[in-house]
Protein backbone atom coordinates (compact mmCIF):
# COMPACT_ATOMS: atom_id res chain seq x y z
CA UNK A 1 0.00 0.00 0.00
CA UNK A 2 2.74 2.28 0.80
CA UNK A 3 3.76 1.83 -3.27
CA UNK A 4 0.62 2.52 -3.95
CA UNK A 5 0.39 5.92 -2.12
CA UNK A 6 3.62 6.66 -4.03
CA UNK A 7 2.36 5.97 -7.38
CA UNK A 8 -1.09 7.51 -7.11
CA UNK A 9 -2.06 4.22 -8.54
CA UNK A 10 -5.33 2.26 -7.57
CA UNK A 11 -8.34 0.41 -8.90
CA UNK A 12 -8.98 2.06 -12.54
CA UNK A 13 -13.04 0.57 -12.85
CA UNK A 14 -13.98 1.39 -9.05
CA UNK A 15 -16.85 3.76 -9.02
CA UNK A 16 -17.49 6.85 -7.19
CA UNK A 17 -19.09 6.66 -4.03
CA UNK A 18 -18.71 2.84 -3.67
CA UNK A 19 -19.60 1.32 0.05
CA UNK A 20 -16.67 -0.05 1.83
CA UNK A 21 -18.27 -2.62 3.70
CA UNK A 22 -17.46 -2.07 7.29
CA UNK A 23 -20.53 -2.86 9.55
CA UNK A 24 -18.83 -0.58 12.55
CA UNK A 25 -17.64 1.92 10.84
CA UNK A 26 -20.47 2.96 8.73
CA UNK A 27 -20.41 5.18 5.17
CA UNK A 28 -16.52 4.40 4.87
CA UNK A 29 -15.76 5.35 1.05
CA UNK A 30 -12.67 5.72 -0.89
CA UNK A 31 -13.03 9.35 -2.39
CA UNK A 32 -11.57 8.28 -5.77
CA UNK A 33 -13.12 6.81 -8.79
CA UNK A 34 -14.60 10.81 -9.87
CA UNK A 35 -14.41 11.86 -13.25
CA UNK A 36 -13.38 14.76 -14.19
CA UNK A 37 -14.26 17.74 -16.40
CA UNK A 38 -11.12 16.89 -18.57
CA UNK A 39 -11.88 12.94 -18.67
CA UNK A 40 -9.67 11.98 -16.63
CA UNK A 41 -10.65 9.82 -12.59
CA UNK A 42 -9.94 10.79 -9.58
CA UNK A 43 -7.76 7.89 -8.27
CA UNK A 44 -8.16 5.35 -5.96
CA UNK A 45 -6.72 3.40 -2.80
CA UNK A 46 -5.11 6.86 -1.49
CA UNK A 47 -8.29 9.01 0.46
CA UNK A 48 -10.97 7.94 2.42
CA UNK A 49 -13.37 8.77 4.38
CA UNK A 50 -16.08 7.08 7.22
CA UNK A 51 -17.96 7.89 10.55
CA UNK A 52 -15.62 7.89 13.84
CA UNK A 53 -14.12 4.92 14.76
CA UNK A 54 -15.60 4.65 18.18
CA UNK A 55 -17.47 1.24 16.90
CA UNK A 56 -15.17 -0.38 15.10
CA UNK A 57 -13.90 -3.81 16.20
CA UNK A 58 -10.33 -5.63 15.77
CA UNK A 59 -12.10 -7.05 12.75
CA UNK A 60 -12.68 -3.90 11.17
CA UNK A 61 -9.73 -2.27 11.58
CA UNK A 62 -7.80 -5.06 10.52
CA UNK A 63 -9.52 -4.26 7.27
CA UNK A 64 -8.23 -0.57 7.79
CA UNK A 65 -4.89 -1.26 8.45
CA UNK A 66 -5.00 -3.56 4.73
CA UNK A 67 -5.52 -0.24 3.04
CA UNK A 68 -2.17 1.10 4.25
CA UNK A 69 -3.62 4.27 6.06
CA UNK A 70 -0.95 6.14 7.85
CA UNK A 71 -2.77 9.21 8.88
CA UNK A 72 -6.26 9.36 10.21
CA UNK A 73 -7.59 13.21 10.45
CA UNK A 74 -10.48 13.61 13.00
CA UNK A 75 -12.49 16.74 12.36
CA UNK A 76 -14.64 16.29 15.24
CA UNK A 77 -14.63 18.55 18.58
CA UNK A 78 -12.36 18.10 21.93
CA UNK A 79 -16.04 17.50 23.34
CA UNK A 80 -16.94 14.75 21.06
CA UNK A 81 -13.69 12.86 20.98
CA UNK A 82 -14.18 12.85 24.69
CA UNK A 83 -17.36 11.32 24.78
CA UNK A 84 -16.93 8.82 21.76
CA UNK A 85 -12.68 8.20 21.46
CA UNK A 86 -12.00 6.48 17.94
CA UNK A 87 -10.10 3.13 18.30
CA UNK A 88 -6.59 3.62 17.61
CA UNK A 89 -5.52 2.40 14.34
CA UNK A 90 -1.89 0.71 14.29
CA UNK A 91 0.65 2.22 12.61
CA UNK A 92 -1.53 5.37 11.81
CA UNK A 93 -0.83 8.76 12.75
CA UNK A 94 -3.92 10.88 14.53
CA UNK A 95 -4.21 14.61 13.75
CA UNK A 96 -7.33 16.16 15.68
CA UNK A 97 -8.59 19.12 13.13
CA UNK A 98 -12.03 20.64 15.05
CA UNK A 99 -13.75 21.92 12.81
CA UNK A 100 -16.12 23.52 15.11
CA UNK A 101 -13.93 24.54 17.75
CA UNK A 102 -15.86 28.52 17.08
CA UNK A 103 -19.20 26.61 17.07
CA UNK A 104 -19.62 23.54 19.52
CA UNK A 105 -23.13 24.26 19.38
CA UNK A 106 -23.97 23.66 15.77
CA UNK A 107 -25.86 20.57 15.06
CA UNK A 108 -22.90 18.41 13.67
CA UNK A 109 -21.26 18.74 16.84
CA UNK A 110 -23.81 17.84 19.10
CA UNK A 111 -25.25 14.66 17.50
CA UNK A 112 -23.31 12.60 19.97
CA UNK A 113 -24.98 14.43 22.71
CA UNK A 114 -28.40 13.98 21.26
CA UNK A 115 -28.39 10.34 21.08
CA UNK A 116 -27.39 9.73 24.39
CA UNK A 117 -30.26 11.59 25.47
CA UNK A 118 -33.48 10.10 23.44
CA UNK A 119 -36.11 11.76 25.16
CA UNK A 120 -34.48 15.43 25.97
CA UNK A 121 -33.32 15.31 22.33
CA UNK A 122 -37.12 14.25 21.12
CA UNK A 123 -38.72 17.29 22.91
CA UNK A 124 -35.81 19.59 21.36
CA UNK A 125 -35.98 18.00 17.97
CA UNK A 126 -39.65 18.46 17.51
CA UNK A 127 -40.11 22.29 18.26
CA UNK A 128 -36.48 22.22 16.01
CA UNK A 129 -36.41 23.97 12.12
CA UNK A 130 -34.13 21.27 11.21
CA UNK A 131 -33.39 22.52 7.50
CA UNK A 132 -33.01 26.22 8.79
CA UNK A 133 -30.79 25.22 11.44
CA UNK A 134 -28.24 22.65 8.90
CA UNK A 135 -28.39 25.46 6.64
CA UNK A 136 -26.93 27.54 9.14
CA UNK A 137 -24.53 25.16 9.92
CA UNK A 138 -23.49 24.79 5.92
CA UNK A 139 -22.96 28.32 5.88
CA UNK A 140 -20.65 28.49 8.69
CA UNK A 141 -18.40 25.97 7.33
CA UNK A 142 -16.99 28.47 5.01
CA UNK A 143 -16.02 31.62 7.18
CA UNK A 144 -15.41 29.92 10.70
CA UNK A 145 -12.21 30.17 11.83
CA UNK A 146 -11.49 27.33 13.34
CA UNK A 147 -12.90 25.48 10.05
CA UNK A 148 -10.65 27.80 7.89
CA UNK A 149 -8.06 26.30 10.12
CA UNK A 150 -9.26 22.75 9.77
CA UNK A 151 -9.44 22.58 6.63
CA UNK A 152 -6.34 24.31 5.99
CA UNK A 153 -4.81 21.60 8.07
CA UNK A 154 -6.23 19.06 5.94
CA UNK A 155 -5.77 19.49 2.28
CA UNK A 156 -2.51 20.87 3.31
CA UNK A 157 -1.56 17.55 4.75
CA UNK A 158 -2.81 16.03 1.61
CA UNK A 159 -1.00 17.67 -0.17
CA UNK A 160 1.95 15.71 0.70
CA UNK A 161 2.46 12.36 0.12
CA UNK A 162 4.01 11.01 3.76
CA UNK A 163 0.19 11.69 4.94
CA UNK A 164 -1.08 8.93 2.32
CA UNK A 165 -3.30 7.10 2.39
CA UNK A 166 -5.22 8.96 4.70
CA UNK A 167 -8.76 9.04 6.21
CA UNK A 168 -10.25 11.79 7.79
CA UNK A 169 -13.93 11.85 9.53
CA UNK A 170 -16.21 13.37 11.78
CA UNK A 171 -19.20 11.52 13.97
CA UNK A 172 -21.35 10.54 11.19
CA UNK A 173 -19.11 11.27 8.25
CA UNK A 174 -21.45 13.45 6.37
CA UNK A 175 -21.24 17.68 7.11
CA UNK A 176 -18.08 18.40 8.37
CA UNK A 177 -16.60 15.48 6.19
CA UNK A 178 -18.86 15.91 3.68
CA UNK A 179 -17.74 19.55 2.80
CA UNK A 180 -14.28 18.61 2.77
CA UNK A 181 -14.81 16.27 0.03
CA UNK A 182 -16.88 18.37 -1.90
CA UNK A 183 -14.31 21.21 -1.74
CA UNK A 184 -11.84 19.02 -2.91
CA UNK A 185 -13.14 16.81 -5.64
CA UNK A 186 -14.91 20.39 -7.10
CA UNK A 187 -11.06 21.58 -6.90
CA UNK A 188 -10.12 18.52 -8.77
CA UNK A 189 -12.54 19.03 -11.68
CA UNK A 190 -15.26 17.37 -10.81
CA UNK A 191 -18.91 18.48 -11.83
CA UNK A 192 -20.96 19.92 -9.03
CA UNK A 193 -23.61 17.96 -10.14
CA UNK A 194 -21.42 14.78 -9.74
CA UNK A 195 -20.58 15.81 -6.08
CA UNK A 196 -23.98 16.94 -4.69
CA UNK A 197 -24.34 12.68 -6.19
CA UNK A 198 -22.06 12.02 -3.96
CA UNK A 199 -22.49 14.01 -0.91
CA UNK A 200 -26.19 12.27 -1.09
CA UNK A 201 -25.07 8.86 -0.59
CA UNK A 202 -24.60 9.28 2.88
CA UNK A 203 -28.45 8.96 3.09
CA UNK A 204 -28.63 5.44 2.20
CA UNK A 205 -25.13 4.45 3.75
CA UNK A 206 -25.83 6.17 7.20
CA UNK A 207 -29.55 5.13 8.23
CA UNK A 208 -28.71 1.62 7.39
CA UNK A 209 -25.24 1.34 9.25
CA UNK A 210 -26.77 3.18 12.43
CA UNK A 211 -29.59 1.48 12.42
CA UNK A 212 -28.03 0.48 15.83
CA UNK A 213 -27.94 3.75 17.10
CA UNK A 214 -31.89 4.71 16.05
CA UNK A 215 -32.57 1.14 18.12
CA UNK A 216 -30.76 2.95 21.05
CA UNK A 217 -33.02 5.91 20.36
CA UNK A 218 -36.11 4.60 20.87
CA UNK A 219 -34.96 2.00 23.36
CA UNK A 220 -34.17 4.85 26.07
CA UNK A 221 -37.48 6.70 25.01
CA UNK A 222 -37.21 8.79 22.19
CA UNK A 223 -38.74 9.31 18.54
CA UNK A 224 -36.11 7.83 16.09
CA UNK A 225 -38.20 9.61 13.11
CA UNK A 226 -37.16 12.44 15.31
CA UNK A 227 -33.77 11.87 14.71
CA UNK A 228 -33.40 10.30 11.40
CA UNK A 229 -33.82 13.66 9.45
CA UNK A 230 -30.14 14.75 11.57
CA UNK A 231 -28.83 11.65 10.61
CA UNK A 232 -29.35 12.42 6.74
CA UNK A 233 -27.88 14.89 4.21
CA UNK A 234 -30.09 17.31 1.76
CA UNK A 235 -28.65 18.62 -1.71
CA UNK A 236 -29.81 22.36 -0.07
CA UNK A 237 -27.22 21.70 3.02
CA UNK A 238 -24.37 21.23 0.70
CA UNK A 239 -25.94 24.09 -1.93
CA UNK A 240 -25.53 26.74 0.76
CA UNK A 241 -22.21 26.04 1.85
CA UNK A 242 -21.39 26.28 -1.65
CA UNK A 243 -22.76 29.36 -2.27
CA UNK A 244 -21.91 31.62 0.70
CA UNK A 245 -17.96 30.12 -0.82
CA UNK A 246 -18.89 31.91 -4.31
CA UNK A 247 -20.74 34.79 -2.65
CA UNK A 248 -17.21 35.18 -0.34
CA UNK A 249 -14.58 34.08 -2.75
CA UNK A 250 -16.07 33.39 -6.41
CA UNK A 251 -14.37 30.00 -6.97
CA UNK A 252 -13.28 26.98 -5.38
CA UNK A 253 -9.63 28.13 -6.32
CA UNK A 254 -9.74 31.34 -4.41
CA UNK A 255 -11.89 30.09 -1.61
CA UNK A 256 -8.49 27.76 -1.29
CA UNK A 257 -6.24 30.76 -1.53
CA UNK A 258 -7.89 33.32 0.41
CA UNK A 259 -10.50 31.38 2.99
CA UNK A 260 -7.93 28.33 3.60
CA UNK A 261 -4.79 30.28 2.65
CA UNK A 262 -3.70 27.30 0.23
CA UNK A 263 -1.72 28.69 -3.01
CA UNK A 264 -2.02 27.74 -6.42
CA UNK A 265 0.99 25.42 -5.57
CA UNK A 266 -0.67 23.60 -3.01
CA UNK A 267 -3.88 23.39 -5.11
CA UNK A 268 -1.60 21.69 -8.21
CA UNK A 269 -0.33 19.16 -5.64
CA UNK A 270 -3.52 18.36 -4.76
CA UNK A 271 -4.67 17.52 -8.70
CA UNK A 272 -0.60 15.86 -9.55
CA UNK A 273 -1.42 13.55 -6.06
CA UNK A 274 -5.42 12.86 -6.45
CA UNK A 275 -6.27 12.90 -10.24
CA UNK A 276 -5.05 10.02 -12.67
Amino acid sequence: MAERAATGSGDPEARPGTLLECDGVPNLRDVGGCQTSDGRRTRTGLLYRSTALGRASEAHLSRLRERGIRTVFDLRTAAEREAAPDRDLDGATTANLDVMADAPGAPPARITRLTSQPQKASRLLARTDIDATFDTAYRGLVPLPSARTAYHGLFLALAGADALPALYHCTTGKDRTGWATAALLLLLGVSESDVVDDYLLSNGYLLAGLQPVLDGFAAGGGDPELLKPVLGVKARYLQTALAEARERYGTIERYFTDGLGLDAAVQQRLRDTFVD
